[in-house]
C-alpha cells in the first residue's frame, strides 16, 4: 500500500525504500554522459484498455520517461540541480510486448533550461540493457512506440534533499536495478492511491505521499502523469490516453493533489481535454497543466 506517513521532509535517498519507481522494478543504464536508457518489464498491473486491446499505460511511459530523461539532465547540470518544466509524450503505437526500453538523449544543455528527448520501444521479452544499448537507434530492429521532449530548470543544489551528496557522472557506464522486494500485482493507479471524485468530470484526487515523492518532498512529474491519465480516462470511458503534454507550475506543499478537466474536442475517433492539477489544501494552487489525447 502507498505510505501514508507525512510529508514533511524531503527524503535522504532518492528514491526511497518504498516509492513508485522501486514498484516499477526500472533497471537504468547511464550509457554516457548525454544517454541514459531504462528497461521495465510490463506485467498486466501496468497496462490499461479493454481487454483484448490492452497496453501499456500512458502514465507509465511519462514516468520512466522522466526519470531517464533527468539521469541525461542531471549530468548537464552539475553542480547545479535540476527541476522538471515541460513533458511531451505522443505515442506512435501502443507496448503490447513484455519489455519497454526508454532511450534519453540529450538535446541542448542551456545556462537556464536542459533538453532531452525521450523515445519508447517494444523490445518484446528482450531484458539484457547493455545488449539493448548497443542497436542503433532509430532501427527496424526496435517497434518505436512513443517519441517525446522532456525539458529541465536548472536550479541549486540545496533546494534537493540529494543534491549535494549525489554525483551523477560517476554512474557513466553502471547498470543501476530498482527491483522491489515484493511483486506489486495491483494496477498502476490503483497503488499510487489515486481515487476518481467525479469520472464524468475527471475529477481525481492523489493523496500526498512518500510513496509519489520526489526529492523535493512533493510529488513526482512523472507521477502527475498518471494522474492526468487517470482523470482523462476517467472522463472518456473505452478510451485510452495516448498523447500528452505537460507544464509543471509548482510542486505540492500540502495535498492532496485534485484535477479538473475541460473538453476540448470531441470526435469519432479521438478525444482531447486540458486537465489542471491543483493542490486542493494548499488554496487550490496550481501545480501542473496537461492537454491529454484519447483514442
Amino acid at each position: 500500500m502507498p505510505s501514508s506517513a507525512p510529508m514533511g521532509t524531503a527524503p535522504e535517498t532518492y528514491p526511497p525504500a518504498k516509492h513508485v519507481m522501486r514498484d516499477l522494478d526500472i533497471t537504468t543504464l547511464v550509457v554516457s554522459r548525454t544517454r541514459s536508457i531504462g528497461v521495465i518489464p510490463i506485467t498486466d498491473a501496468l497496462h490499461t484498455g479493454p481487454p483484448g486491446n490492452r497496453a501499456a499505460a500512458l502514465g507509465l511511459t511519462s514516468i520512466v520517461a522522466d526519470t531517464q530523461a533527468a539521469m541525461v539532465a542531471l549530468i548537464a547540470a552539475e553542480p547545479d540541480w535540476i527541476a522538471t518544466v515541460d513533458l511531451s509524450l505522443h505515442e506512435v503505437a501502443p507496448v503490447t510486448g513484455s519489455t519497454m526500453l526508454v532511450d534519453a538523449r540529450l538535446v541542448r544543455a542551456g545556462s537556464n533550461i536542459i533538453v532531452v528527448r525521450v523515445d519508447s520501444y517494444d523490445v518484446g521479452d528482450r531484458r539484457d540493457i547493455e545488449a539493448l544499448a548497443d542497436v542503433d537507434v532509430p532501427s527496424a530492429d526496435l517497434d518505436l512506440c512513443a517519441t517525446g521532449l522532456v525539458s529541465f530548470a536548472r536550479i541549486p543544489a540545496s533546494a534537493s534533499a540529494v543534491g549535494t551528496r549525489l554525483k551523477p557522472g560517476e554512474r557513466v557506464g553502471i547498470v543501476s536495478p530498482t527491483a522491489p522486494g515484493q511483486p506489486e500485482p495491483r494496477p498502476l493507479l490503483e497503488r499510487i492511491g489515486l481515487q476518481i471524485v467525479d469520472a464524468a468530470a475527471g475529477a481525481v484526487e492523489l493523496p500526498r505521499t512518500p510513496y509519489v515523492g520526489n526529492s523535493f518532498g512533493a510529488v513526482n512529474g512523472g507521477v502527475l502523469g498518471m494522474v492526468f491519465q487517470g482523470a482523462a480516462e476517467a472522463a472518456h470511458p473505452g478510451r485510452r490516453a495516448v498523447d500528452i503534454q505537460t507544464h509543471y507550475l509548482s510542486q505540492a506543499k500540502t495535498g492532496p493533489v485534485r484535477t479538473r478537466l475541460q473538453p476540448v474536442r470531441q470526435a469519432a475517433d479521438h478525444a482531447v481535454c486540458r486537465i489542471e492539477a491543483v493542490d486542493a489544501g494548499h488554496n487550490d494552487q496550481l501545480l501542473a497543466v496537461a492537454v491529454v489525447t484519447l483514442r
